[in-house]
């Protein structure tokens, strides 16, 4: 770290030209040749799965993704009116003209009388690609979308619902540009100084803005989903701006006590700089152990937001330190200019008094106040998370204007909204026997509770024949769930026991619902994996049993709480108007895995800024007691102001359109503020204090047997004139 630190201020220029020739370069190819984002849930051995192949391989044509075009009228007219009937029938007709377009099924046709509302005022009719939605571009989406919405008249209105019209919609504005403003703002407050504010700021959005030109030239290489760019954006730019102010303090820092620039730049790198090459490898760990969850729609996100974090981080020890290196002392405030110049360097370690020094005699003095109290809120925040629902949001989450979100309200009207989500039951049939079975599981279907209406599709020539189920709940209603359960598990299989017949439930809501279920079941053991890595780590690092312990308890204490969070806004609506949450729903089923890698990793870099703090101090004095306080008291500000930004960054991101965006903005924001705020400087000082030295016990065996790392290696305070 010392060599790479020392290169990188010595070659300034070279660095600089280095990042700013890679930064342009990556844009401008990755403008060139575009990007192909795509939803991709491939759940090999799922009923959905299965019930897609089956589709796949008996009628191409009907086994992709369904459309429904949404026909509404005005003013109390029928959609059977003459004229109205003709403009729906030449606006089908260039529909099936569209690329991809396998079949429509129209309201006037016999296979489409259940397509047309009580009242007569609302229709739909089904447009089915031959292709799944993931593997239709954006911009054949939107053509899509404008030829349907071109036969819109003043008499009739036109909107689309599915996953193709979903990609077609608008891209929500993001909170990038808030995020900005709002860590500007903290870093200006924190440090006083413009150049100790903008210098974290540039070098996490140089490193943003490679990382995401990189991952568009990706998507042509695997699959990404749609809103990886905004995922990224938000991760990226909070670790980026966290890991360029723990390096630019401690910099500060050096030149306080009186060291040359390059000195303090090399110190900083080489102290502070291991935390974060640390720090930025645990997160990147984590995110790509998620492909050991065998999910293919995770790896792309997996592999997405590690090249973020990567590049902040790489950013972050060479592109930083370079700025730094122009800079010189201008990076601290005039008054800590002033007071150098007038008083001269200060101690090595020397407290600057203030909150901090306050927060931790008291934490000294009544260890068990804070503790106790402290636990008791973050448990309470976390309650809500022992019925947290895993599912994903249907449509009516979507901006209202929104093409699909005008035609989930029309269909939830005309129909109900179990309508925008329909079960397809699929089976060949061979025999008379399972044609008997068929006929038998339609009758049952009827008189099943939560079933709307139920419609058999038969494919001429072919032995396929199909049930699309039209449940009176929404998509992402629990009731939906239960009807999918209990159509696979008590309905289907009583009925074609000893016929032969092999009945699979598929669609996307079942499929959803599947890949809630898979990831539910892996999620316990991608846990148990992350909690026997950070301790393995840990142990190593701080030679210590108990350290480890009591962090791997306090991340799950703040991953809970962030659960929590989620699970009372977005699942039970608690002060959904504050955060734009239209409707309650489930908890997107990725998200906790994504969170927990994420957080976990944020949760590490503070652990391991504060706990070496104090390792330092319990290898100077051996006194356990002051070693806590010392160590709290010499890095809070850092570390508040460090969650401030994140908070403020991932926060931002709430202002979006996108409900999974939101989700992972409150989730984040509130996870970074119970782990740094509460965790870290209240719940872990007063444990660390009241368990005394056997914080720091070790078996002799393991001390020898296992290697050394150091994350905080203290240099020389001159490097030595080139």
């Amino acid at each position: 770290m010392r060599a790479l630190a020392t290169w990188c201020v010595r070659h300034r220029r070279s660095v600089l030209a280095i990042w700013l020739t890679v930064f342009v370069l990556t844009i401008a190819i990755g403008r060139a040749v575009g990007t192909d984002y795509s939803n991709n849930f491939d759940l090999p051995g799922t009923e959905s799965t299965k019930a897609l192949h089956l589709l796949q391989s008996v009628e191409p044509k009907s086994s992709g993704d369904i459309e429904s075009v949404v026909f509404a009228t005005s003013g109390g007219a029928k959609i059977t009116n003459p004229a109205i009937e003709a403009q729906i029938n030449k606006t089908l007709s260039k529909i099936a003209t569209v690329k991809d377009v396998g079949q429509v099924i129209s309201p006037f046709s016999p296979a489409g009388v259940t397509q047309i509302s009580k009242d007569g005022t609302i229709a739909f009719a089904q447009v089915k690609f031959s292709v799944l939605g993931q593997n239709i571009s954006t911009k054949l989406a939107k053509h899509f979308v404008a030829v349907a919405e071109s036969g819109a008249t003043k008499d009739l209105q036109i909107a689309i619902s599915g996953q193709v019209a979903e990609a077609a919609n608008r891209a929500s504005v993001g909170g990038t540009a808030f995020g900005i403003l709002f860590a500007g703002v903290i870093l200006f407050l924190v440090f006083g100084s413009i150049f100790a504010t903008l210098l974290p700021l540039l070098s996490a959005i140089v490193a943003l803005g490679t990382a995401t030109s990189i991952i568009g030239l990706l998507t042509h290489v695997m699959k990404m989903p749609m809103f990886s760019p905004e995922l990224v954006a938000l991760i990226g730019l909070g670790v980026g701006v966290d890991y360029a102010l723990f390096i630019t303090s401690r910099h500060r820092q050096g030149l306080l006590e009186g060291k040359t620039n390059e000195a303090s730049i090399v110190q900083s790198v080489n102290t502070s700089g291991r935390a974060v090459l640390f720090a930025g490898i645990i997160v990147c760990i984590a995110l790509l152990g998620m492909f050991a969850l065998g999910v293919s729609f995770l790896y792309g996100l997996a592999v997405a937001a590690s090249i973020g974090v990567a590049f902040t981080m790489i950013a972050a020890l060479t592109l930083l330190p370079a700025m730094l290196g122009f800079i010189g002392p201008h990076i601290l405030s005039k008054k800590q200019r002033r007071t150098l110049a007038t008083s001269g360097p200060r101690a090595a370690g020397e407290s600057s008094g203030g909150f901090w020094t306050k927060w931790a005699g008291f934490v000294d003095r009544r260890p068990a106040v804070p503790a106790v109290i402290a636990i008791a809120l973050v448990v309470l925040i976390a309650i809500p998370f022992f019925s947290m629902r895993l599912g994903s949001s249907d449509q009516g989450n979507d901006p209202v204007g929104t093409t699909t979100r005008t035609a989930y309200d029309l269909l939830a009207k005309g129909f109900g909204p179990g309508y925008n989500g329909p079960l397809e039951i699929v089976a060949v049939v061979n025999n008379a026997e399972q044609a008997t079975a068929i006929t038998t599981l339609e009758a049952k279907i009827k008189k099943t509770t939560d079933v709307a209406t139920e419609v058999p599709f038969a494919v001429p020539g072919k032995d396929l024949t199909a049930i699309f189920v039209y449940p009176k709940s929404a998509p992402q209603d629990a009731a939906t769930t239960t009807l999918i359960t209990t159509l696979r598990s008590s309905i289907i299989p009583p009925i074609i026991k000893g016929t032969g017949l092999t009945v699979y439930v598929g669609g996307v809501t079942a499929i959803y619902v599947d890949f809630a279920h898979v990831l539910s079941s892996k999620l316990p053991l991608f846990i148990g994996l992350v909690v026997l890595l950070s301790f393995l780590l840990l142990a190593v690092v701080f030679r210590s049993i108990v350290v480890p312990l009591v962090s791997a308890a306090m991340n799950l204490l703040s991953i809970g709480a962030a659960f929590g969070v989620l699970t009372a806004v977005f699942q039970w609506g608690w002060l959904g108007s504050l955060f734009g949450v239209s409707r309650a729903g489930p908890v997107e089923s990725f998200l906790p895995v994504m969170m927990f890698a994420i957080l976990f990793g944020l949760s590490m870099d503070y652990q391991v800024f504060l706990v070496t703090r104090m390792h330092e101090e319990w290898i100077r004095t051996g006194d356990n007691r002051e070693a806590v306080r010392r160590g709290l008291a010499g890095t809070g500000k850092t570390i508040t102001a460090a969650a401030a930004i994140m908070i403020a960054v991932f926060g931002s991101f709430i202002l979006g359109g996108e409900r999974i965006i939101k989700e992972f903005g409150l989730g984040l924001a509130g996870g970074v503020f119970v782990d740094a705020v509460i965790i870290r400087m209240a719940i872990v000082p007063a444990v660390m204090n009241l368990l005394g030295k056997v914080n720091w016990w070790f078996p002799e065996k393991l001390d020898k047997w296992l290697p050394r790392i150091g994350l905080e290696h203290e240099e020389p305070s001159e490097v030595p004139t080139p």
